[in-house]
């Protein structure tokens, strides 16, 4: 069942951020409830790849969530989905501050109702300051939160990661932020007498937390930390490299043990032996050096010969896998990272396994994504609607 079993959620969000992190939740045994518009559900269904009119993606992003439809614009919607929200132990949004209180679903309204409410607030700017009613996407919250300025080569602009990493960086603050708050609560009285709290996640800061030592190194040095390619700035050697068969590698000898290691698989046992090079502070100077080296011994072999002296060495290394080389890696599969399930027109889809893993109360996948509205009158009932009611709602255009 998980270890979340028992807990509720409610999901109020949209695309990535808020529904990533009611899908961690939704892994490992929570019950999460996702309300989606009147009009089509969340627009993640069309985005990229589909199947039968649906987007491969969204059999992930949603699976083991149960779908409601509301039109949240309705006052009767309202009035469900606050009802929704009290039962819930957690509720997570990412709407724009202020939309949910003009449906009467903020924070401090829930909280009036019942002071153990939880709710994960994901925007892009926070819930104040004075950028706090702007859009923000991940595209912005790596922007302004620093990883876009050091990624890429310095001779040109910034590039994105081919992800949306800003979106998944906050949603898994906010899990955190939400298990910490469930922690609190139940330490403070449990389930509707505790404490509760809001997790404010701020897609800029989220991507900020990350960005190791460069507020520091700004303040005491004037630093400012830029993009270097493939390299790791100020810690030598990690880099990437070409070998002959045109294949990139990934090479990290900058520990100072496995610096000796790597340069002698290499054949150059004077740079392991150079006294300057023993530590990472005197590599540094001399990390154009170093880096050459290494190139010219990949310049003569291809990678899969690459990979074998240097595993055999101890040298961390890696070939930059493809998604293509995952489905055939034996780590991949000894590990199960890959699952296969069926969608519900009998198609078998392979989908990324669970994580973290638990040894005594695992994750899974129960169910993937599920069809835009197919648990509204379970759930609904389940508020003690009737089928009369159901049907009033679904004529007045509330459901």
């Amino acid at each position: 069942m998980g270890p979340l079993a028992g807990l509720k959620v409610l999901e109020l969000g949209t695309l990535i951020a808020g529904p990533f992190a009611a899908r961690m939740l939704a892994e490992f045994g929570a019950e999460v409830v996702k309300i989606e518009s009147t009009d089509g559900g969340d627009p993640i269904r069309s985005w990229r790849y589909l199947h039968a009119g649906t987007s491969l993606w969204w059999s992930v992003q949603a699976r083991n969530k149960k779908s409601v439809t509301l039109n949240l614009k309705h006052p009767r919607a309202q009035e469900l989905a606050r009802r929704m929200a009290l039962e819930a132990d957690v509720v997570i949004e990412n709407y724009r501050p202020g939309v949910l209180e003009k449906w009467g679903l903020g924070y401090e309204q829930l909280k009036a109702l019942n002071p153990a409410a939880i709710m994960v607030r994901l925007s892009g700017y926070g819930q104040d300051g004075p950028m706090r009613d702007r859009p923000g996407f991940g595209a912005i919250g790596e922007s302004m939160g620093g990883i876009r300025f050091v990624s890429g080569h310095p001779d040109r602009p910034p590039v994105r990661i081919g992800i949306s990493i800003g979106d998944s960086i906050a949603a898994l603050h906010g899990v955190i932020g939400a298990l910490m708050a469930l922690r609190h609560r139940d330490a403070t009285g449990g389930r509707g007498r505790g404490q509760g709290q809001m997790v404010d996640v701020a897609l800029y800061e989220a991507v900020f937390n990350l960005m190791e030592s460069t507020v520091p190194e700004y303040d005491r040095h004037g630093v400012v930390r830029s993009r270097t390619g493939g390299a790791l700035p100020g810690i030598v050697p990690s880099n990437t490299y070409t070998c002959a068969d045109g294949a990139a590698i990934v090479i990290a000898g900058n520990g100072d043990a496995i610096f000796k290691r790597l340069m002698v698989a290499i054949g150059r046992a004077d740079l392991a032996q150079d006294p300057q090079l023993a530590r990472n502070d005197g590599r540094v100077p001399r990390a154009a050096e170093i880096d050459a080296a290494i190139q010219a011994w990949c310049d003569g072999r291809g990678i899969d010969e690459a990979l074998a002296v240097l595993g055999a060495a101890d040298v961390p290394v890696s070939r930059i896998y493809s998604v293509a080389d995952m489905f055939t890696d034996p780590q991949f599969l000894a590990r199960q990272m890959i699952e296969r399930h069926l969608l519900p027109d009998g198609t078998p889809l392979a989908v990324p396994a669970v994580t973290p893993k638990l040894s005594a109360t695992p994750g899974g996948t129960r169910w993937l994504g599920p069809r835009c509205g197919e648990h509204t009158d379970e759930v609904l009932r389940s508020l003690g609607c009737s089928d009369a009611e159901l049907a009033q709602l679904r004529a007045e255009g509330a459901v």
